[in-house]
């Protein structure tokens, strides 16, 4: 059984929607985020870094994984699946997994906290980080031109981009005339694994979030 410690957010979102995709029985324990929970000393004893998520592997001795990519790989190579079945299909399904973790998550994220966090609205950093996420999707939309999915078959490679890029707007970047990119989101969202994985721990539209939820959420960047 896997235990899973996290929150709703798009990297909670990677680990539930792959869980839910292998079909991993887990149970979940909600982090409260907006109150510090995931920097109390229990936890940051399963994760030094103090973010969600993290697992617990219990049939694997309590085996902890932190680190929502590395998680995902985990479970994937545990299961065998969305992983590719050679080397080389492998190596394609990490390099889009580094992809996010390394570009769309972090530039996202900043686009996230100096558009709708900040105290003080700076446009140059709020046009430098919505350019460049533009920029990125521009990429999977390239790839996704001439792939049905990222690494040519459906793998966590996908889930892990999904779960950032479907959040577009709630960083202020249009997702216009990238009609391959567009394609693939709408197929993705469309998978029952990822409508069940969405809803852990809640259902959260980011979209519809309200003022009072905003400060609990700028809370997190002191």
């Amino acid at each position: 059984m896997i235990e899973l410690f996290t929150a709703a957010t798009p990297n909670g979102w990677k680990v539930a929607i792959t869980l839910e995709e292998l079909a991993i029985p887990y149970t979940v324990r909600a982090l409260k985020l907006s109150s510090g929970e995931q920097k109390e000393s229990w936890y940051t004893a399963l994760n030094p870094n103090g973010k969600i998520p993290t697992i617990v592997d219990h049939a694997a001795n309590d085996f902890v994984v932190f680190e929502s990519g590395a998680i995902q790989i985990y479970l994937a190579e545990r299961s065998g699946a969305l992983i590719g079945t050679t080397p080389q299909q492998r190596s394609q399904v990490v390099q889009w997994l580094m992809f996010q973790m390394g570009g769309v998550g972090p530039m996202m994220g900043q686009a996230a906290v100096f558009l709708r966090y900040a105290p003080e609205k700076i446009p140059f950093a709020i046009e430098r980080y919505q350019r460049e996420v533009r920029r990125l999707f521009e990429v999977l939309d390239r790839r996704l031109q001439v792939a049905e999915f990222l690494a040519g078959s459906y793998s966590i490679a996908d889930i892990a981009n999904w779960c950032w890029t479907h959040t577009h707007a709630f960083v202020g970047v249009d997702v216009d005339g990238l009609t391959h990119l567009q394609r693939w989101m709408t197929q993705i969202a469309d998978r029952p694994a990822v409508q069940r994985g969405k809803a852990v721990p809640e259902s959260v539209d980011l979209s519809q979030l309200d003022e009072k939820t905003l400060a609990e959420r700028r809370k997190l960047l002191s």
